[in-house]
């Protein structure tokens, strides 16, 4: 929908950046009760993964934690600038045929909601937030 990924007024862009660490607590095993249909997005996924709006969306893997967590960190998320990013997770191809994950999705320890639409498969979920030169994080 045109308006849901923009801000409630301007942003300050800068070339401060700022580091983050993303965590998804998902299982680091694949289900075993996933659907036949989940076949192919399952093999699509791969790994889990993140596509960072600040790396055009490139796909990067996220580092198991076994066994209930995803890990990354990033240094170089743009400070006072809305970003967004999306995970992908073979567990999550009964709930989306693409893999995006809607939920279980922290970042510097503050729990987000899904509130983005991110590039991909066509328009697919994920969460977009403002990190402020402080380090504080702003959905």
């Amino acid at each position: 929908m045109p308006g849901c990924d923009e801000t409630n007024g301007p942003s300050s862009p800068t070339s401060q950046a700022g580091s983050v660490r993303i965590v998804f607590m998902g299982s680091t095993t694949r289900r075993s009760d996933l659907p036949p249909f989940a076949g192919a997005c399952v093999n699509g996924v791969g790994t889990t993964h993140i596509h960072p709006s600040w790396r055009n969306f490139a796909g990067i893997p996220s580092q198991p934690v076994p066994p209930d967590r995803y890990e990354i960190a990033f240094t170089d998320v743009p400070v006072n600038t809305r970003v967004s990013f999306r995970v992908n997770d073979q567990n999550a191809c009964d709930e989306n045929p693409t893999g995006a994950v809607t939920r279980s999705v922290l970042i510097n320890d503050v729990r987000l909601i899904q509130n983005a639409t991110t590039l991909g498969n066509g328009d697919e979920p994920g969460f977009a937030f403002t990190i402020t030169r402080n380090g504080t994080i702003n959905q």
